[in-house]
Formats: structure tokens, sequence, C-alpha cells
């Protein structure tokens, strides 16, 4: 039986396998499974953590409902991903605000903002802060595709073919527009806040501090 495997021991495939055909503790365990991925990455686009943990209920109620859909040709956790894109931007298009709210690490919902890891110098913590602030200001400015494309990229981590699973995407799509957002992003920071860019006369320090936000970089 299913509920007496242990959760490591079964693919995603017969996780669900076991769901469509109706076992019960199969969807916990593709919901033990996932649930932190999906948390991690609603709660990047909202500070209020019971916000957050109603847009991650949400996108497993949509899962549930539409797993005898997939069609298993890409990773598991890429067509959740996708779910989850679709639940916060249909979520934010209700309330009437698309704009992304990001949370550098969404373990910030549950700690005192003014907290600090011992030892932590004052000054490195205001320009963490500093960083952390401009960034979030900066994706706000940028068309939603563009602000998506980078969080998958930039604070998920995701590799270019996931981000093109992720959201339908073809390969050159992903590689182009994520080209454009990286150089929107620039564009935005060299305008507001010349004294980030490194190696500006405004920040008087040639290499000394790291561009916050999305690289410049490539990377696969």
């Amino acid at each position: 039986m299913f509920a007496l495997r242990r959760m490591s021991e079964t693919s995603d495939d017969e996780v669900i396998d076991a769901v469509l055909a109706g076992e019960g503790s199969a969807f916990g365990t593709l919901m033990d499974r996932y649930q932190d991925r999906v948390f991690r990455l609603v709660s990047r686009y909202t500070r209020d953590h019971g916000e957050a943990e109603d847009l991650a209920q949400e996108v497993f109620v949509k899962v549930f409902r539409k797993l005898h859909t997939f069609q298993r040709d890409s990773a598991l956790f890429t067509w959740i991903y996708r779910v989850a894109v679709n639940t916060v931007n249909d979520h934010f298009g209700r309330v009437g605000r698309r704009r992304l709210r990001l949370v550098d690490d969404p373990e910030e919902l549950d700690q005192n903002p003014s907290a600090r890891s011992d030892g932590e110098a004052p000054s490195q913590a205001l320009l963490d802060d500093e960083l952390r602030r401009v960034t979030r200001e900066l994706l706000d400015e940028l068309p939603e595709k563009y602000r998506t494309i980078l969080l998958l990229r930039e604070f998920e981590d995701l590799s270019y073919t996931q981000i093109a699973e992720t959201l339908g995407l073809q390969m050159g799509t992903v590689e182009s527009r994520l080209f454009r957002a990286r150089q929107r992003f620039k564009d935005l920071l060299e305008e507001r806040h010349p004294e980030l860019v490194p190696g500006s006369r405004a920040d008087g320090r040639s290499g000394a501090r790291r561009e916050p936000g999305p690289s410049a970089g490539g990377g696969r």
C-alpha cells in the first residue's frame, strides 16, 4: 500500500498515480514534498504571512483539482510553480494590486525586521537593508513578465530549462526576456540609484559594492 511506504521511496509519478487512484494519504505526501517551495515562492510576492499561507493553500487546491491534466512532459515541481505563478497573478489582479512585493528572504515574515545576527556590523546591516529596499523598489517598477522571470532566475535559482517549463515559453524567449529584464533593472538602477552601481563615480569605491538584485551575467 502507498500509505505504508516512506515518502523518500516514492517517485513523483508514483505519487501522482496514487492521488489519481484516490489513495487518501497520497496528496499529503505531495504537499509534504513541495509545500515549502511553494510557500517560499508565494512569500516573495507579499510581506503578509497570512496572505502567503492563503495563497499557498489556494495553489494546492488547484494542484489537486488539475493534477489529472498534468501531462508529465516536464518536472512536477515546474508544473506546480506554473500553477503558483498564475495563482499569484490572478490574486493580485482581483485585488487590484499586481505590483510585486519582493521579500528577499521568506524567513523575514517570522522575524523582527530589526533583529540582526550576532557580530553583524551596524553599517553592514544598514547597507544590506538599503540594497534590499532598492531591489524591491526597482522590481516594483518592472512589467509583470520581467519581474516574474527575474524572481524565478535570480531568487528561486531555476535553470533556463526550468523557467521555460514553468512559464510555458520557448528557450529563446526565456533568454531574450531575461536579458531585457536584467537590462531594464540595470537602467533603473543607474537612473534612480547611481551610487549603488559598482564602479560608478557616485559609488566612490570602484568594485566595493555588489550591484543589488538581478545580476547582469548569464549562466544556465
